[in-house]
């Protein structure tokens, strides 16, 4: 009974030390500098939402237009500002348009087969041709417009029914 206690206490033990040391093993590129944290949740303790602006605000002072935090277990890049962004965002535009692959997201997009949430490849460019010529076409978004205002319209009546009835 009591070795059954020891080997998941130890390999608990294991894990909890290896934890923090596992940025050390690992043979990716070093990321930009970031605001310690605690090994399992990161800085997610750090962001408090009453002080968040500000928070963020002094970030940049301490560490640089571009720095990293980790959020539980997901390493995020933060720039803060515009230059910074136009930056990364040109000479790095394929690894930021990846989008990672969710199981609900190919439930509900019949796996990834939509504009909206499928990754960024061959198909995901040929669909936004496909939607641009045929779906937002000037003469297309021009022949929607009665029924765009008569939803319009409708909806304000909703609302003005819904407040006066308060």
């Amino acid at each position: 009974m009591v070795s059954f206690l020891i080997i998941p206490s130890a390999v608990l033990l294991f894990l909890l030390i290896l934890l923090p040391f596992r940025r050390l093993l690992s043979k990716t590129r070093p990321l930009p500098p970031e605001p310690p944290g605690l090994p399992i949740i990161g800085n997610l303790q750090q962001l408090d939402t009453s002080d968040l602006s500000n928070y963020l605000w002094r970030l940049p002072k301490c560490y640089g237009p571009l720095m990293s935090l980790r959020l539980g277990h997901v390493e995020t890049l933060v720039f803060s500002s515009a230059d910074m962004a136009k930056e990364i965002l040109k000479t790095n535009d394929l690894v930021f348009f990846t989008r990672p692959i969710l199981t609900y997201q190919q439930k509900l997009s019949y796996n990834n087969k939509d504009i909206a949430l499928s990754p960024y490849n061959e198909y995901w460019r040929q669909m936004r041709k496909i939607c641009t010529l045929h779906l937002f076409s000037m003469k297309q978004v021009n022949s929607f417009r009665l029924v765009r205002e008569k939803e319009v319209f409708d909806m304000i009546a909703r609302m003005k029914t819904r407040s006066s009835t308060k």
